[in-house]
């Protein structure tokens, strides 16, 4: 449940709205508005785990009420993340059902020891269909009652959601509905078991999850005091696009396709051309900021043509320049979507790049194309001039985390962090950027340091580099990816200086914004083998840079500074921000 706003300036104010508690106004659907907050709903008697099967809420069944015991835990989903000791907690199991067509998965953990009167919701990836229990252990250990949703995708997984055509109700749950009513009940829930409402509520997820945050944000602005949203897949139907036209590049014509260790060849070039700029050092294996970095993949084009293990064909050259552009509409040469940074060029399947479609035989995540034109949608038929006009029209209103106006979310108290990893070859990093500058100029109405300022008393930006695809435990990158954002291996601790959750957690009840963030990189990316290297994350437009002495694997020997402003391709009107 929000707590009353602060004054805030001038462009972010507005009268907050008033509840007559949770539980009464997610039952009824009944909101007052008013300058004065309504009195704090009155608080109920605890219940038992086992008794919140009985527990009563609009569209739903308890599915199952458990007690569990804690302790050792690995969790069963994609990312395997293990604690050694999570608290004893109240695990429920729902489905929520607003629609005929609809069948939304609830799982609802609620810790019975070390609990800190917070609220935490949590988001999915790819096209959802389960669960998290990653994320669910790890907000429960951080002593969070933790909720996370199928989004209501019932039979898709991971890259694969065809189980969704036919099923307009299900993309609305997919890309809003489900993450709302997901909040609206755990809060609920949360009151009834303990007896007393969640003094704050967050969300955090990253990729779909990022999305879900946004969406959050920008329909629903009252639900959650603070949100972190990373490398958020919030323009959804046109980033779609940047997948179709990389799978083209590299199989249309199939000589354009690139073995994976062509890709590391590149990457090696790009860091012998770019590496050391932006106050970074010359032995990262990574860019500070790539995009100072003009790397042009044709300088390692093959002599003759003749295929080689170290140079790329024309065809492959051409492959590896859209990987970088984007998504484009042929007939004007509008961006619909920005590509990748340099630097993020992997062999590696798990960083979800080019390698990752390798072994496929159509690009990964079209499932969406197929929800628009049906099962039997071919993806070398997509034509980026009028079928993404008609993809729009069915999807985008649902499905876009677009939106850059805050003011109902800013002006209710609310803060925002955002981060994204430099290296990200799923969802090119630019992306969040154009959001944040958008949101300044929607706002405040310009793109100045000054304007930025002032959107920083809300939302803030880190940008991290060297780091791949949500910094995920399974694939991080060669940057240091522990920073405290979700799917992620934990920070070292669970306080403002490593962590984002506990830094917007901070900022939301004390009032003290986060600067910077320590990053951490253990070695060969297991926490138990201890710390390789750490470096600070800056609030985007400032970056980390080496002091000119000192230990370059500790991140006091780095410094936030206001780097020059650097070019940052941005989608044509019609497809941004």
């Amino acid at each position: 449940m929000k707590c009353r706003a602060a004054r805030l300036p001038i462009p972010f104010r507005h009268i907050p709205r008033t509840r007559v508690g949770r539980t009464i106004s997610a039952v009824l659907g009944f909101v007052g508005f008013g300058i004065l907050a309504a009195p704090p709903a009155t608080a109920l008697t605890p219940t038992t785990c086992e008794n919140l099967t009985s527990f009563s809420y609009p569209n739903t069944t308890i599915n199952s009420a458990t007690s569990m015991p804690g302790g050792p835990y690995v969790a069963p989903d994609t990312w395997h993340l293990a604690f050694t000791n999570l608290p004893p907690y109240c695990q429920v199991s729902a489905t929520i059902a607003p629609t005929a067509d609809s069948n939304i998965g609830v799982q609802v953990w609620m810790p019975t020891q070390r609990y800190n009167g917070r609220y935490l919701g949590t988001g999915n990836g790819g096209y959802a269909g389960g669960f998290f229990q990653s994320e669910l252990a790890q907000g429960i250990n951080n002593g969070f009652a933790t909720a996370n949703t199928d989004m209501g995708a019932t039979g898709a997984a991971g890259v694969n959601g065809d189980a969704l055509v036919g099923h307009p109700e299900k993309w609305k749950d997919f890309g809003w509905r489900a993450t709302h009513l997901m909040t609206t009940f755990s809060q609920a829930l949360i009151e009834a078991f303990y007896g007393n409402a969640a003094h704050h509520s967050y969300f955090a997820g990253c990729s779909t999850g990022g999305q879900q945050a946004l969406m959050e944000a920008q329909r629903f602005p009252d639900d959650y005091n603070g949100i972190l949203a990373g490398a958020p897949a919030h323009n959804r139907t046109h980033l779609h696009t940047v997948l179709i036209a990389s799978y083209r590049a590299t199989h249309l014509p199939p000589t354009g396709f690139i073995p994976a260790t062509k890709f590391d060849m590149v990457n090696k070039a790009v860091l012998a051309q770019c590496g050391g700029q932006d106050g970074a050092l010359n032995s990262d294996a990574f860019l500070t900021d790539p995009r100072n970095c003009t790397f042009d993949p044709a300088q390692l084009q093959c002599p003759g043509n003749v295929d080689g293990a170290t140079c790329l064909t024309t065809d492959q050259v051409n492959a590896m320049k859209v990987y970088y552009k984007g998504s484009v509409n042929p007939s004007n040469g509008a961006i619909i979507n920005p590509g990748n940074m340099p630097g993020s060029e992997t062999s590696n399947p798990l960083a979800l790049g080019f390698a990752f479609n390798e072994s496929s035989t159509e690009p990964a995540f079209d499932s969406l194309f197929k929800w628009v034109f049906g099962l039997s949608w071919m993806w070398q038929t997509f034509d980026f001039n009028t079928n993404m006009a008609t993809v729009d029209q069915v999807l985008a209103a649902d499905l876009n985390a677009t939106s850059t106006d805050l003011r109902p979310f800013a002006g209710s108290g609310g803060k925002l962090i955002l981060y994204h990893g430099w290296a990200d070859p799923l969802i090119p990093s630019p992306s969040t950027i154009n959001y944040f500058n958008a949101l300044a100029q929607t706002m405040v109405g310009s793109q100045s340091p000054g304007a930025f300022k002032q959107i920083e008393s809300f939302a803030r930006v880190f940008m991290a580099p060297g780091v791949w695809h949500c910094g995920a435990s399974i694939g991080p990158g060669p940057g240091p990816s522990s920073f405290g954002g979700m799917i992620q291996q934990p920070a070292p601790s669970f306080d403002p200086k490593h962590d984002l959750l506990s830094a917007l957690t901070q900022w939301v009840e004390k009032g003290v914004a986060p600067n910077s963030v320590i990053a951490t990189k253990y070695n060969s990316d297991n926490p138990q083998l201890g710390i390789q290297m750490q470096r600070l994350l800056c609030v985007y437009p400032q970056i980390p840079v080496y002091r000119g002495s000192g230990d370059p694997n500790v991140a006091a020997s780095f410094e936030c500074a206001t780097d020059e402003g650097d070019f940052n391709e941005t989608p044509a009107p019609q497809y941004g921000p």
